[in-house]
């Protein structure tokens, strides 16, 4: 039995929220005529945060500038990755882009030029994480990492006490776990569990395209500089990891602002692999927002502030969520659904350190009681 298969979704109040809502925000893109996808803004903004990971790898090569300039260029690398993370690949890879599909292939490739898999985030990200929202044993992105506990319903160790210190350190390790292991990890996984149900054959081929990128990606960014250019390696080496560290911290915090925060709730199936809840509210009941007046944020993080709207419309680009945000908000109050938001991002980030705090707390007395 596939995985996804085991979880489904009873609306058994049969709430009218969301065909509502879809009727709404239809009529918003109706009514103003502009399509769902990318705009010219969304086009200069892929330009420049590619520019941003692309150019300064360039000037590396090209100028081979003072140790520490070297490392500042790396900086701006790592802000460049995370940016096309958020605003470029990710749209794309939800098909939000572009009505072509060919297009929205093209720009979530994106993902493989720092060093990732579109194949598997897609699997990650867009089944599982998108459909089963903080539902632990389904959500590959809210699942407990090595030293870290995301959810309440997993076993606490001594060492979780002190997550919400040691958290932004592991942080900092997403994006190179990703490019060295984690695709590696996934495609064995995702096999196994029945997320990727392509044949054996299929398979074979793309794990043989998956290590040739891999190989393709190391080579460029670690074995040109040294090789062609002369740059020592080692200072090659520890560019590459800042880039990475600087990488993970931004994307890994950004996303732990939407849903591991307090006020958002990790529901689990019944026994019969049901979750007594409309999905769309369901994912209003999992997923926050924050600093959504904040234009230069939501200019970098591609609308992941706006989780809300990005969750419940996946395929409408992120240009479009300050629009649709208020009509989303509206309809849920109509309905007497909560629209989970911290105003700034200051808040949203001291709501995650307390909920690290919250989660990584050795049950008292009482609660092994009760």
């Amino acid at each position: 039995m596939k995985l996804q298969s085991k979880v489904k979704f009873v609306n058994k109040d049969k709430s009218l929220f969301f065909p509502t809502l879809r009727k709404r925000v239809d009529a918003y893109f109706t009514e103003n005529n502009i399509p769902r996808t990318a705009n010219g803004t969304m086009i200069v903004k892929s330009i420049v945060l590619i520019a941003g990971y692309v150019l300064p790898f360039i000037a590396l090569l090209a100028f081979q500038p003072a140790w520490p300039l070297s490392l500042l260029l790396w900086l701006v690398m790592g802000l460049g990755l995370a940016g096309i993370g958020m605003s470029v690949m990710h749209d794309a890879n939800h098909g939000a882009y572009s009505g072509s599909k060919r297009v929205n292939d093209l720009m979530g490739y994106t993902l493989n030029l720092v060093g990732g898999s579109a194949f598997n985030w897609k699997l990650q990200h867009n089944i599982l994480h998108h459909t089963y929202t903080n539902v632990v044993e389904m959500d590959e992105d809210i699942q407990d990492r090595l030293v870290l506990r995301f959810n309440p319903h997993s076993k606490v160790k001594f060492f979780h006490q002190l997550q919400w210190v040691y958290a932004f350190v592991f942080y900092g390790l997403l994006t190179l776990y990703w490019v060295v292991a984690k695709d590696f990890v996934q495609y064995a996984l995702f096999k196994r569990n029945g997320v990727n149900n392509n044949t054996p054959a299929e398979n074979r081929t793309w794990l043989m395209k998956l290590l040739a990128m891999k190989g393709l990606y190391f080579f460029a960014v670690l074995g040109v500089p040294s090789l062609f250019f002369g740059i020592p390696f080692l200072e090659v080496l520890l560019g590459f990891l800042l880039m990475h560290f600087v990488a993970g911290i931004v994307l890994t915090v950004v996303f732990q602002l939407a849903h591991t925060v307090e006020g958002t709730s990790h529901p689990r199936p019944d026994e019969h692999g049901v979750i007594e809840n409309d999905w769309a509210i369901h994912q209003m009941n999992t997923t926050v927002n924050f600093s959504r007046h904040n234009k230069i944020l939501s200019w970098y993080v591609g609308g992941l502030n706006f989780q809300v709207e990005h969750h419940l419309f996946p395929r409408v680009c992120h240009v479009h969520y300050p629009a649709i945000a208020e009509i989303v908000k509206e309809t849920a109050a109509e309905f007497g659904i909560p629209y989970l938001e911290n105003k700034t991002f200051g808040q949203a980030l001291r709501s995650h350190i307390e909920t690290l705090h919250r989660f990584g707390r050795l049950p008292g007395l009482n609660d092994a009681i009760g």
